[in-house]
């Protein structure tokens, strides 16, 4: 469940729909793990330079529905030849933990004594940060999945997290050329891709869940990460080529119908629910030589969302929706050899938003924002390595999305989380460095630097806070077995 946090966009949609509840989240990242390497007899090396990144090889794999296998299998036939069971005799399960140690530069208020609030213990221990446990592999001929169950200590339950189910099969055209077409069922837009440019995927793999996150994200950048239900299908031409459509329902975790007291129909009391699809397209080519490989592309997502209210505050799911419309470029450089892996990515991310349904709350009609991340990373021998990123948010200034205070019953303003001047610019890089002493294991020490935070780079919540004092430490244990 690390990687994106999703307070940003799930905060600036509750402050829009002045009856919304206010909700925080984690969207989790998508990980490598061992059950591939014992399905198919190979080292986590064939198919990642350094968990979870993956090569040419391992995007292959996946594209193909994650079936390959070198294990022995229990099968059956049909009198014609047809194929009607193939079961790995090992059924392919692996477990996940990350053990993390976060501190911030200046710590954030107590707020237990409101009139005179103190300071919060700066220093959080997460052990585990996360423990997950997955199914990772071959279903059935043609079918695979990707599926994930997670304890995270933010959340203190275990909830399904990533999932990506496969069907894909490969075909020989006139020219010799492979197709591979395929569908995915998965609950997170972009989990599904095969480049680490998107957001499920993109750097960073893990960060912590207990500093201070910007108000502002766009809505494909995690926000909606096992929150949904979609299905894609898609085409991967000669290895090179890729196109996806597809479209995603919301699929709300843990939200009950007030009348029925069930799991459904969703009503009025949730939040950001989607107006009937939510559209998803992605395009990319990939060009290898010798041990490189370039590729660039375009992918994007449309919603359509009733801001929805809390229980004795509901706005029905009817009339006026807020429209967000996302499109993306990335681009992503390989090198890999036995001694050195190094890889230079990133993505940048375009948002409109019109914004009907909150306007009458004090929005602006339209706004916009843009994500940019770009990132190199180096690793020699697969034991030693680092990488350095930066990101930048900016957009359309706006005091109803992104507020200049939050006001407490006692009357204090803590700041912290808000916007003085309403704009929701965010930008600083990011520097981590990592030890494997085995391909299964990594210890990592990433430092987050901000030189603008929610729009200023000194007291930029109007209460005496800089930017800078939300940097962060992060100290990561993060196996795999």
């Amino acid at each position: 469940m690390s990687g994106r946090t999703v307070m940003g966009f799930v905060g600036r949609l509750a402050a829009v729909a002045a009856l919304a509840a206010a909700a925080v989240g984690v969207a989790p990242s998508a990980y490598a793990v061992p059950s591939f390497a014992r399905q198919t007899g190979m080292a986590c090396e064939a198919c990642h330079t350094v968990f979870p990144e993956l090569t040419h090889f391992g995007r292959v794999f996946k594209a193909n529905g994650y079936i390959l296998s070198n294990v022995k299998q229990v099968q059956d036939v049909s009198g014609k030849k047809e194929e009607l069971l193939s079961l790995a005799q090992t059924v392919p399960l692996s477990i996940m933990a990350q053990i993390s140690y976060s501190q911030m530069k200046t710590g954030v208020p107590d707020l237990s004594n409101a009139g005179a609030p103190g300071i919060a213990q700066n220093g959080t221990a997460g052990f585990p940060q996360q423990l997950s446990l997955f199914y990772a592999g071959k279903i059935a001929p043609n079918f695979g999945a990707f599926f994930q169950i997670t304890y995270a200590n933010d959340a203190g339950t275990i909830g399904i997290d990533n999932t990506d189910l496969r069907f894909a099969d490969t075909t020989l055209l006139p020219d010799n050329s492979p197709l591979t077409y395929g569908l995915s069922l998965n609950n997170n837009p972009t989990v599904q891709d095969l480049w680490n440019t998107v957001p499920a995927w993109g750097f960073p793999y893990a960060t912590s869940n207990a500093t201070v996150s910007p108000l502002a994200g766009t809505a494909i950048d995690g926000a909606f990460a096992q929150d949904v239900a979609g299905l894609t299908a898609y085409l991967y031409w000669n290895e090179s080529l890729y196109a996806e459509v597809g479209g995603y329902r919301s699929a709300k975790q843990a939200q009950n119908n007030e009348l029925t007291g069930g799991a459904g129909p969703l009503d009025g009391s949730v939040s950001n629910a989607i107006s009937g699809l939510a559209p998803y397209w992605r395009l990319a080519y990939e060009y290898n030589w010798e041990r490189h490989s370039l590729e660039a592309g375009l992918y994007g997502m449309q919603f359509r969302l009733f801001p929805g209210g809390a229980p004795g505050a509901e706005i029905p799911l009817s009339g006026p929706v807020n429209r967000f419309s996302d499109v993306a470029a990335d681009v992503q450089y390989q090198f890999v050899s036995d001694d050195h892996q190094f890889t230079l990515a990133g993505t940048r991310i375009s948002e409109t938003m019109s914004l009907d349904a909150s306007v009458l709350g004090g929005t602006n009609p339209k706004d916009s924002l843009t994500t940019t991340r770009f990132w190199a990373t180096y690793y020699y021998r697969r034991k030693f390595g680092g990488t350095l990123g930066y990101f930048s948010t900016t957009g359309s200034t706006d005091p109803g999305l992104y507020p200049a205070a939050v006001t407490l019953p006692s009357g204090a303003n803590p700041g912290v989380i808000v916007s003085a001047n309403g704009s929701p610019d965010t930008r600083g890089w990011m520097a981590e460095v990592n030890y494997l002493p085995w391909l299964n294991v990594k210890i990592s020490a990433q430092y987050t630097a901000y030189n603008k935070f929610n729009g200023g780079g000194t007291n930029y919540d109007g209460v005496g806070r800089n930017a800078s004092d939300n940097n962060a430490f992060y100290l990561l244990l993060w196996f795999a077995y």
